[in-house]
């Protein structure tokens, strides 16, 4: 009787094993959508927003330095102390940029130009930085895996938004292709700075005009 007891208890204290859901991955696309949402990273998506393909690869850069360093976060998260966890986080997040800066370099030294010093600046990114640690180093590899896809993707998302628009009316096309006729007269102001506030505004009250007509309905 006792030894059933026994068992019983210790099945009740064993902790149910966490399991990655959706959820994890759909936040970072909408409910919390790291620019239209948690407003991070707005040093790049004012900077390398003038045109469509500028922000996509800044994107594509900054959801695999955030896929990995959640990765190697995650598995290391009950190795490193807490003391030095914030400077443990920074080393492996400048060691994937490293080597993302290397890649887009070796790919194509004008995209490399043109993104210029924000490639670098992906290590001081609040987005990754925040990631690791408010969900990476607290929560297991597939979780975090779905958290840094869902993030990144979001983040990608939302620097495309802005560099559609921005080269659309700034230069008249999007991705080298021509959509208006030659007498289109081209916005500069769209492809310069005071551009990018711009059009970041008219998306954020987009986004929350849109939220707020879902909620309601």
């Amino acid at each position: 009787m006792e030894t059933t007891i026994a068992k019983k208890e210790e099945k009740a204290v064993i902790p149910k094993k966490e399991t990655p859901t959706t959820d994890e991955f759909i936040k970072g696309l909408w409910r919390e959508n790291p620019v239209f949402v948690q407003v991070l990273g707005m040093c790049p998506v004012l900077a390398v927003t003038n045109t469509a393909g500028n922000a996509l690869a800044m994107g594509l850069a900054t959801a695999f330095v955030l896929l990995m360093s959640n990765i190697l976060i995650s598995l290391l998260r009950n190795f490193i102390p807490k003391q030095v966890r914030i400077s443990s986080y920074i080393l492996i997040i400048a060691t994937f940029v490293t080597v993302t800066d290397y890649t887009i370099q070796a790919i194509s030294v004008e995209l490399h130009k043109s993104l210029g010093a924000f490639i670098s600046l992906i290590v001081v990114n609040c987005l990754i930085l925040s990631r690791a640690e408010a969900f990476a180093s607290k929560n297991n590899l597939g979780k975090s895996i779905m958290d840094a896809l869902g993030m990144g993707i979001g983040f990608t998302f939302a620097l495309l938004c802005l560099g559609v628009v921005r080269e659309i009316l700034g230069d008249g096309g999007v991705f080298g292709y021509a959509l208006f006729p030659e007498g289109f007269e081209n916005w500069i102001v769209m492809i310069l700075p005071a551009g990018g506030f711009f059009t970041l505004a008219l998306w954020l009250l987009a986004f929350n005009i849109f939220k707020e007509k879902r909620a309601k309905s």
